[in-house]
């Protein structure tokens, strides 16, 4: 694969008048930055449309944005007009704050233009309009100006540049906020242009099982009514990666269970905006958090009217620290998946194995030995049935297509040869072997290992009785070696 043209961009440089600044009326716009572009005329509404509708992807402080209305006919008066171009079309955006009790919502107009005296000619300029009330002001990740706009110049070799009109006293210097905001922006259409060119294609998709916006949207409702865990966390582990890591999981279950569970006779009913969920449907044996630890996801779910338990062979120092309704649903409890027991397995009971160990590839064995309604799985370490996963000796199960892997988003450099990809894809092929079809999320989350595996409907290709038995067979084959070892309980179990 070619490698990326070198960014160097380069700043405008005032006595530079060969191509001349935007101009409409008496206000004559502010070039501030450029470089080469390394495409064409034809890439350049491509890599401009990434930009609109992914701003969240140069901005920590967005969550995203989301279309309003799109006209390529009826163009606000706030958008400005050109006697050198022609509008094309205006998209009318809302960015959303990631943090919207801190900042503020914004409407924008995004407005691509092209040569006036060619009417078929590619969109060459977009420009960001922000709508800003009356005495009011703009957002902190929003830049000072009242316009920002995207250029393509058709020179030799082609040219990026952008340019402002900024508020009165804005600084534009290279070391100001408003200079390294563009220099940004410039970069990211750079990268975005070749990515075009070279047809790139993201190596990890997110979103694949439930909605982008939905579950943002989901997210920031229960971050807000669970941040507080972070000022009384009792782990000697990082409590802003550990408490948005599970309120990020939490969530995505959440709409997991909505969207897999509702049949066709459930009765519509009115949702509370600030707790949709409590209407949803969800699992019918409730859940089991195997290998629960810290217990903050079994926590939040119950928190939030969910029906389940937690299992560790240890009880952890935030468990008291819970309400009593959190403290009863946790079990110190060693479990043994070699010998039948339904202690915590009810009927239709969704499985959860959140970094779970040794107990990772139990997890589908498990949900198809005790008739679960599906499972999650998101694995940490390498392990198999009594031994650390190798994926030299450790047995393989049937992979049905050359092509397996590629379908089970995990990104990395695409050649599926580490060995936490190889992990993964022995995970996957032993969930088809117990008879699950095989989905994948990279979950958003902050870890590195954020890949889940999820089981939520039977292969169609295999009856139960087959999986059962592949199931048992598995079983039979770990007493057989007889070298798995349940892990004993730890601490005072009758405690909990």
């Amino acid at each position: 694969m070619a490698q990326r043209p070198l960014f160097e961009p380069l700043p405008w440089n005032p006595q530079d008048q060969s191509l001349a600044p935007l101009c409409h009326g008496s206000e004559s716009w502010m070039p501030l930055i450029s470089c080469a572009a390394d495409f064409s005329i034809e890439i350049f509404e491509n890599a401009v449309s990434q930009l609109i509708h992914h701003p969240e992807y140069n901005s920590t402080l967005i969550l995203r944005s989301e279309v309003i209305n799109e006209s390529d006919s009826d163009f606000p008066e706030l958008v400005p007009s050109f006697e050198s171009l022609r509008n094309i079309r205006c998209i009318h955006r809302k960015l959303l704050p990631r943090r919207p009790g801190r900042d503020p919502s914004l409407e924008q107009y995004c407005t691509l233009y092209g040569d006036a005296t060619d009417e078929s000619a590619c969109p060459d300029t977009l420009v960001l309009s922000p709508i800003i009330e009356p005495n009011g002001s703009l957002p902190y990740y929003h830049p000072t100006v009242f316009h920002l706009a995207f250029r393509y110049f058709s020179t030799n070799p082609p040219t990026l540049r952008i340019e402002v009109l900024p508020f009165p006293n804005t600084a534009t210097d290279r070391s100001s906020r408003l200079y390294q905001t563009c220099l940004a922006l410039l970069e990211t259409l750079h990268r975005y242009g070749w990515g075009a060119v070279t047809n790139y294609k993201k190596r990890v998709l997110h979103d694949c099982l439930v909605p982008r916006e939905t579950y943002q949207d989901v997210y920031l409702l229960l971050r807000e009514r669970h941040k507080h865990l972070v000022d009384t966390w009792q782990e000697v582990t990082d409590p802003l990666k550990h408490v948005f890591e599970d309120i990020g999981i939490a969530t995505f279950l959440m709409l997991l269970w909505r969207d897999s569970f509702a049949d066709s006779e459930s009765k519509e009913t009115e949702e509370d905006p600030m707790q949709p969920w409590k209407t949803w449907p969800r699992p019918s044996g409730g859940f089991l958090d195997f290998g629960c630890g810290n217990g903050l996801l079994t926590h939040i779910l119950t928190s939030e009217g969910y029906t389940g338990v937690g299992i560790d062979v240890r009880a952890r120092s935030s468990w008291t620290q819970y309400p009593s309704s959190t403290q009863a649903a946790l079990h110190v409890y060693a479990f043994d998946p070699t010998i039948a027991d339904r202690t915590y397995f009810k009927p239709g009971v969704f499985i959860i194995g959140n970094h779970a160990d040794e107990l990772t590839p139990w997890t589908p064995v498990l949900s198809s030995l005790y008739d679960a309604s599906g499972y999650i799985s998101i694995p940490c370490c390498s392990w198999a049935f009594d031994a650390k996963f190798e994926r030299s000796s450790t047995p393989a199960f049937p992979i049905p297509s050359d092509n397996f892997a590629d379908s089970l988003n995990l990104g990395g450099d695409g050649s599926n040869k580490s060995s936490y990809s190889k992990y993964r894809i022995w995970l996957a092929s032993l969930s088809l072997y117990c008879g699950w079809e095989v989905e994948c999320e990279t979950l958003r989350i902050p870890s590195t290992r954020n890949w889940a595996i999820v089981g939520r409907k039977q292969l169609k290709a295999m009856s139960t009785a087959e999986a059962k038995a592949n199931v048992e067979e598995i079983v039979t084959g770990v007493k057989g070696r007889g070298l798995f070892k349940a892990r004993k309980p730890e601490g005072k179990a009758g405690d909990h």
